[in-house]
Order: structure tokens, then sequence, then C-alpha cells
């Protein structure tokens, strides 16, 4: 059965005197070019936008408009973490460190942090608790994701300007069969992942 996020988690933080919550969530872990982006979101529980869910279960415009909305009445932080980074951390530690300057980020402090998935980055500083599939039960995550996934989209269509032929703004850097065969006959990017296996076997094959 179908479930829509709520503000459980939240409403359990504040009651134990934490302040104000934040979500945060990430995107960008399985393609094969661009950073990894994080999204920290306060929401405000007077002013929330309705229509709140996992990005992945909401059309492109649907998120731009809740992406426009939360803007407006909630407070946001974005992290990134850069290929040179996932390249030298993996795409896991990459990943929290999104998380982490998201957080970092937010414009106060938040007294208690809601992660999506099964393991709190470690350099968080902060109260934490790890929610798998969290996006599909967190507003607040919810809402991240919607910020993670706009603000990533958004730059990957500003990188397919730069590098046409991949596909970049409509595949988002996944390794989708447009993208796999771009990077076959035009080549890797700067902006490829060089520690991801497709890229590194054409590396590979180009240095032989």
């Amino acid at each position: 059965m179908a479930t829509t996020p709520t503000l459980i988690h939240e409403t359990d933080a504040l009651a134990q005197g934490f302040g104000s919550v934040a979500g945060v969530d990430e995107v960008g872990r399985g393609p094969l070019c661009g950073p990894v982006v994080a999204a920290a979101v306060v929401l405000d529980r007077d002013r929330m936008p309705p229509g709140l869910n996992d990005s992945k279960k909401l059309t492109a415009a649907r998120r731009e408009v809740l992406f426009d909305a939360l803007g407006a009445c909630a407070e946001i932080g974005v992290g990134l973490a850069s290929v040179e980074e996932i390249d030298a951390l993996n795409i896991l530690r990459a990943s929290h460190l999104a998380m982490e300057r998201a957080v970092a980020a937010l414009p106060r402090r938040p007294g208690m942090v809601l992660i999506d998935g099964n393991l709190v980055p470690k350099g968080l500083g902060l109260p934490a608790q790890a929610i798998v599939k969290g996006d599909a039960i967190s507003l607040s995550i919810a809402a991240a994701s919607i910020v993670a996934k706009v603000t990533r989209d958004r730059m990957m269509v500003v990188l397919a300007q730069q590098h046409p032929g991949y596909g970049w703004e409509k595949n988002a850097g996944y390794p989708t069969r447009d993208h796999l065969s771009a990077l076959q006959t035009l080549g890797v990017t700067p902006h490829h992942r060089r520690s991801f296996r497709p890229v590194h076997n054409i590396l590979c094959k180009t240095n032989l």
C-alpha cells in the first residue's frame, strides 16, 4: 500500500526539545558524471506547500513548482561534492560530505537532522537520525529530495550545453544507452567520474 510522507519524525524530535528539524537528502550517486548534490530543508509548518512527496514520485514540472514554493517558505541549504571529490573519496563518502555541506549552508543551525538512508554522516556534528527510504516517510526529507533533484537537474542542463551529444539534459548523467554510446564515440569529458567502471574502462582502452 502506497504511503505519503508525514511529520511524525519531525514532531517526535520537537517533542524531545530539539527546537528545529532539518530533512536532508542527496541526488546523483548513480550518474557517470557531474557532482552529487544534497539539500537540507527546515519546513515552516504553517506555510508548507501542498503535494510534497518523494521527488521520484513527482513529474519534472511538479518538482519545479514545489522547488519555487519551498524557496519562498522554507529554510534551505544546498551542498555539493565535486567529481574530483567523488573519485578521491568514493561516492558514499562524497554523498555524506555534500550532506554535511548542505546542513552547514542552512541559514540557522538546526537542532536535529533527519537523514535519508541508513547511515549518518560522521562529520555532521549534530543530533541526527537516519531513516531508510526517508524521502517517502518524512516531509522534510521529501522536500530536501525535491530541492536536491531540481538543483542537480538544472546543473546538468547547463553542462549539456557545454558538452552536447551526451544527452545530459535528459538523462542527467545516468548511464543510459545514449550516454554510454556517446562515451564511446565522443570520449570522456572533465565532468565524468573516472572511478566509475564504464568511464574507467574507456580510459583504460584509450591508454592502451
